[in-house]
């Protein structure tokens, strides 16, 4: 018989995703918060207002022995951290990336493994239900594929500090495009051989070592060929800033998004609005068999939602005692490919995996 006793959550980190998590086990009757934790003072939804927030994460680990942390801080320290809570007895909910060098990742998937601690990686298109239906309808389809995917953010504001942050560590290729690296690798099954990147640093705000713009091709074993495009600041473009097209021999299915949808509008990274299918089918005499498909969405779930499915499959997982390897190494492939996307653009040079 499975126990439900409330799975006692430590939440880490309240930025954006942070704050979407800590409700997300607020609203959830399997989850009983007994900590949240952020370095600095932080303004909560009023949900949140309830719970005292704890400054240090050593301090609160020892003090509440949480059996489950979720880990929504900066990626320097998603490693460091997972593996300290595992090692303290808890099971890690832990926001992508998993971490920011490949060694690191297989640093805490390897803990997992020996201390035998459920771990998941915050993937959210996974649950997303119009991300798994374009998986499935490009995979009918058959490859090899061409995968064309961007998301660039003009960002200003508070976005672009946000932004700005998180270039003191991650690169917006690495940031994002682990998402987007994951879906390739669903849908062609293939592995990766080999990367190449190009990169521009667009602004004096960043690190002289840091650039803002990046974009990427793949390439994989079964000759399936993609690119993924990320830019983030002031200067971008808010044209064609959301490109979601699978293509294959038999057609390709795309994501549409509605007319007049803002970059920086976090709902639009990942609501689709429609899918579109197309056949390449042709008759006789050289027109198309079929009309293209559009598969509307309309009612699928915003960004707190998102999270809220994701934290229910994170405590199907303790309380069913689901297996995550796989879900694990996945996440660790999808980042080793963005970082020697990284490494290539950083060095000019085409990187064989």
């Amino acid at each position: 018989m499975i126990d439900r006793k409330p799975i006692r959550v430590l939440a880490v980190g309240l930025g954006n995703m942070g704050k979407s998590h800590a409700l997300a086990y607020h609203n959830d009757p399997d989850f009983e918060i007994v900590g949240l934790v952020n370095r600095s003072k932080v303004d909560l939804p009023e949900d949140l207002h309830g719970y005292t927030v704890h400054h240090s994460y050593e301090v609160a680990l020892a003090e509440f022995k949480p059996e489950l942390v979720s880990i929504n801080t900066y990626s320097d320290t998603h490693a460091d951290y997972s593996i300290m809570a595992m090692e303290a007895g808890a099971h890690v909910f832990v926001e992508k990336p998993i971490a920011t060098t490949v060694a690191d990742a297989k640093r805490v998937a390897d803990t997992a493994k020996r201390l035998k601690k459920k771990l998941v990686v915050g993937y959210i298109l996974r649950h997303h239900p119009s991300w798994i239906t374009l998986i499935e309808k490009a995979r009918d389809l058959g490859g090899p594929y061409v995968f064309r995917l961007n998301l660039n953010q003009q960002s200003s504001g508070p976005t672009w500090q946000t932004h700005k942050s998180l270039m003191k560590t991650t690169s917006p290729i690495v940031d994002c495009g682990v998402h987007y690296v994951d879906v390739m690798c669903q849908i062609t099954d293939a592995k990766p051989v080999k990367v190449h990147g190009m990169g521009l640093r667009m602004s004096d705000e960043i690190s002289p070592d840091m650039y803002n713009y990046g974009h990427f091709q793949v390439i994989f074993e079964d000759k399936s060929v993609g690119w993924y495009e990320a830019g983030w600041g002031p200067m971008m473009s808010e044209t064609a800033f959301f490109v979601k097209d699978i293509i294959s021999p038999n057609g390709s299915v795309s994501i549409v998004v509605p007319e007049g949808t803002k970059s920086d509008d976090v709902d639009a990274h990942t609501k689709t609005s429609l899918i579109r299918i197309h056949s390449a089918e042709i008759d006789a005499s050289g027109e198309f068999k079929k009309l293209d498909e559009n598969l509307s969405m309309a009612d699928e779930p915003g960004h707190d939602e998102l999270c809220a499915r994701e934290q229910a499959y994170m405590a199907r997982v303790i309380y069913e005692d689901l297996d995550t390897y796989r879900h694990v190494d996945d996440a660790v492939q999808s980042l080793s490919i963005c970082l020697a996307a990284d490494e290539s653009i950083r060095t000019g040079v085409e990187i064989e995996l």
